[in-house]
C-alpha cells in the first residue's frame, strides 16, 4: 500500500500504522496542486509493486480552509480547489487505468461529499468540485462497464476531522452555537461521522464482493442526505 500527503511526519506516522498489522506500506510525500506530481507517485509506486490495482482519491480542499459568500470568493482558492478536488483525481485516474484494463481488473474510489449533492453555504468551490467529482466518477464507470473495473465515490457527511474542527468553528461564530451544538446536530446520530466509518466503506468497494457496483455515490452521513 501506498500512501501520500504533502506532510511527511503524517504519512510516517500512518505508514508505521500499517506495519504493526504486517502489512507493508510506502509514505510519498507530494502536492497534487503540482500536475507533475502524479507521474511521480505513480511511477514510484509501478517500480515497486507493478500495476495500481486499487486507486483512492482522498485528497482534498474543503470550504473550512476559506470559508466566504460568493461575491467574495478568493478567485485563487477556487482555481486551487479545483486543481485538488477535481485535476487530480482526473490525473490520477487517467495515468492508472491503462494497467488495470490490461489486467482487467481494478478498483477506482473517490471521496467525494454530501456536498455533491446539496450545497454547503459559503463553499461554492467545495460544492461545485464535489458535483464534478461525481461526474468524473460516472464518467469513469460508464467507460470501464464489463472489464472488472469498477468507479465509485463515497459521499461522507459532517466528519470528525481537523479540518472539519476549522468549519465547525466558523459556523458556530457564524450561527452564535457553540461547536458542541453543531455537533449533535452534525448527523441524525447526534454526531458527526468518524474516519474509520469512511473508510469501512472504502474498503468494501475494494473488496472482489463489490464488483456488481459501479458508478456509484454512497453516502455516508448517518442519513442527513436521504438520496
Amino acid at each position: 500500500m501506498a500512501v501520500t500527503a504533502r506532510s511527511r511526519d503524517e504519512l510516517q506516522a500512518v505508514v508505521a500504522e500499517i506495519a504493526s498489522t504486517g502489512r507493508t506500506a510506502m509514505a510519498i510525500a507530494d502536492d497534487l496542486a503540482d500536475p507533475e506530481a502524479v507521474d511521480r507517485m505513480i511511477g514510484c509506486v509501478e517500480d515497486t509493486w507493478g500495476t495500481v490495482e486499487v486507486l483512492v482519491n482522498n485528497a482534498g480542499i474543503g470550504s473550512s480552509q476559506r470559508p466566504l459568500p460568493l461575491v467574495d470568493f478568493d478567485d485563487a482558492f477556487w482555481d486551487l480547489t479545483f486543481a485538488v478536488n477535481v485535476t487530480a483525481p482526473y490525473r490520477m485516474t487517467k495515468r492508472v487505468l491503462p494497467g488495470m484494463l490490461q489486467n482487467n481488473w481494478g478498483r477506482v474510489i473517490n471521496i467525494a461529499s454530501i456536498n455533491a449533492r446539496v450545497a454547503s453555504l459559503h463553499g461554492a468551490a467545495y460544492t461545485a468540485s464535489k458535483h464534478a467529482l461525481a461526474g468524473l466518477t460516472k464518467a469513469t464507470a460508464k467507460e470501464v462497464e464489463g472489464t472488472g473495473i469498477t468507479a465509485n465515490a463515497v459521499c461522507p457527511g459532517v466528519t470528525a476531522t481537523r479540518l472539519n474542527d476549522k468549519r465547525l468553528e466558523y459556523d458556530a461564530h457564524r450561527l452564535g452555537k457553540s461547536v458542541e451544538q453543531l455537533e449533535s446536530e452534525a448527523s441524525p446520530l447526534g454526531r458527526r461521522i468518524t474516519p474509520e466509518e469512511v473508510a469501512f466503506t472504502v474498503a468494501f468497494l475494494a473488496a472482489e464482493q463489490a464488483t456488481a457496483i459501479n458508478g456509484q455515490m454512497i453516502n455516508v452521513c448517518g442519513g442527513r442526505v436521504v438520496q
